[in-house]
């Protein structure tokens, strides 16, 4: 059983898991529990797994009121999960992180079932700190997150990402197997096609423009959606730059009328299904520094800008973007200093070759490419421990 989700920082790790472990054993049954409104609703079906939804409720709350309502919800989806395993019968329950996994967790620890964390975080966050106190095992993507749990409980597996280079994810792009870009000839309709500009298809062909991708989340970053078009036209005179931009459902009309406004063609995307494509045919990209985002920049070794969200929990966003600047992994820039000309500026610092080879592979040093085994690899520790290697469902 695996639960959590919310947001694809959660889920997508588990997602990795998931395959991983069907994988291993295509005859397994695998159980992803999480919340009503999360975006596993919509992704975990899609990938090909059952889903039990949950009521959940955040586990912060800024009065007593909130921490009532908190309280009451989590006693209502504790009881629900106790009732899924019943019926489930899992030998094991990963809980991804985030509230949403809260009561599966609970309800495995009341149930005996031996239960594994995984903290995507470089600092853990509220939800796997109180929740580790029901876990066997919590699974850290970055060594100085082990300080936070009791001694001996925590392992450095890494992040799970659902594709690696080795699996052909690079290859696997036109654009990075030709060594074009994703160009502006490629834009959906509906996308910003004015006058041509830098990113036009008179610049890019026959040569080998700087591709840039520009993403913050699923759901979008306003602080991107804003400076996206502002830095497109900052670098105007990079012959061949090109742009992919992902910016959320509510924001992608805005964005797409600014860049067409600046005079800039650009791909605009509210969401991209195939990230694995987007991340191959890039050379930068700049993005929020969510744990799951870090890990498939390593996983890929893509050089980044990164704009930690400011209001993430714990400002864990800045301290897994500082892990990555320590060792020149990656460049940071605060979200209140993220204007366009001032992301250009550090753009500018990779256009030569040689800078982007130094930071990819500094980022790439940085990567789990087996994560998901290890995560696997404790998970069945755990079961071999309890049950002498007899199974029943993973």
């Amino acid at each position: 059983m695996i639960a959590g989700g919310g947001t694809g920082g959660h889920l997508f790790p588990g997602i990795a898991v998931a395959e991983a472990a069907r994988r291993r054993d295509p005859n397994g049954a695998i159980l992803f529990v999480g919340s009503e409104r999360g975006l596993e609703a919509r992704i975990v079906p899609s990938a090909g797994f059952a889903l039990e939804a949950l009521p959940t409720t955040p586990l912060r709350g800024r009065g007593a009121r909130d921490r009532v309502r908190a309280i009451a919800g989590l006693a209502a989806g504790v009881g629900r999960a106790r009732g899924v395993i019943r019926r489930f019968a899992p030998d094991a329950i990963v809980g991804l992180g985030g509230y949403a996994s809260a009561p599966a967790v609970i309800a495995g620890r009341l149930a005996a079932t031996p239960i594994v964390l995984l903290e995507q975080n470089a600092r853990p966050g509220l939800t796997t700190r109180l929740l580790a106190r029901f876990a066997d095992r919590v699974c850290v993507s970055f060594p100085e997150s082990a300080a936070a749990f009791a001694a001996g409980k925590a392992v450095v597996t890494g992040n799970p990402v659902r594709w690696r280079a080795a699996d052909g994810a690079v290859a696997s792009s036109p654009a990075a197997s030709s060594g074009t870009a994703m160009s502006a000839s490629s834009v959906p309709t509906g996308t910003a096609t004015s006058a041509p500009s830098a990113a036009s298809p008179e610049t890019t062909a026959g040569g080998r423009g700087l591709a840039l991708l520009i993403f913050g989340g699923s759901a979008g970053a306003r602080t991107l959606n804003l400076a996206g078009p502002a830095l497109a036209a900052a670098l105007a005179d990079v012959p061949g730059l090109s742009i992919v931009h992902q910016t959320g459902a509510e924001a992608e009309a805005s964005v797409r009328a600014a860049y067409a406004g600046a005079g800039i063609r650009a791909d605009v995307r509210p969401f991209i299904a195939d990230m694995g494509a987007a991340y191959a045919a890039a050379d930068v990209v700049v993005c929020r520094a969510g744990a799951t985002t870090i890990a498939e920049l390593a996983a890929l070794g893509k050089p980044a800008i990164l704009v930690p969200y400011p209001y993430a929990a714990d400002d864990h966003q800045r301290a897994n973007a500082e892990s990555l600047v320590a060792v020149g992994a990656a460049a940071m820039v605060l979200d209140a200093e993220a204007s366009g000309e001032r992301l250009a500026a550090e753009v500018r610092r990779l256009l030569a070759p040689a800078a982007r080879a130094t930071m990819a592979a500094r980022v790439r040093a940085l990567a789990h490419p087996d994560a998901a085994e290890r995560v696997l690899a404790t998970v069945e520790a755990l079961v071999y421990a309890r049950t002498g290697g007899r199974r029943r469902s993973a």
